[in-house]
């Protein structure tokens, strides 16, 4: 069974760090790139950061650039996702999510991704 779990969510205040960890099973994690999303209460999907198969190419959405950073360690099958400097409007469910052979961009909509995790929930809060 392919499937991605996430974990590392929790509550933290603004300024603070968290790693958030997307662990894959019954794939080989090095053939497929992982999207990171959120969707917070009343609010759409979006698109956090994504990083490729092969070339490990990464994006970041507008919001987060400068302050998350996407991972992964191929031999642990894992990805990660360091959050830094986390303020309010962070605060969200976040899922990862999987897609064989897949080149990453600015934009990759969820559409394109077949393996989704449970999700994670991120509460940034003083």
């Amino acid at each position: 069974q392919l499937q991605v779990v996430e974990s590392g969510g929790g509550l933290v205040q603004p300024g603070g760090s968290l790693r958030l960890s997307c662990a894959a099973s019954g794939f080989r994690l090095a053939y497929y790139a992982i999207g990171w999303f959120r969707q917070a209460p009343g609010k759409e999907r979006e698109g956090v950061s994504c990083i490729s198969s092969g070339d490990n190419s990464k994006y970041y959405a507008d919001s987060v650039k400068g302050r998350f950073t996407i991972s992964r360690d191929n031999a642990k099958n894992t990805t990660y996702l360091q959050m830094n400097s986390l303020k309010p409007e962070d605060t969200a469910v976040y899922y990862c999510a999987a897609v064989m052979f897949y080149s990453c961009s600015q934009d990759n909509p969820a559409a394109d991704f077949s393996i989704w995790g449970q999700g994670t929930q991120v509460t940034v809060s003083s």
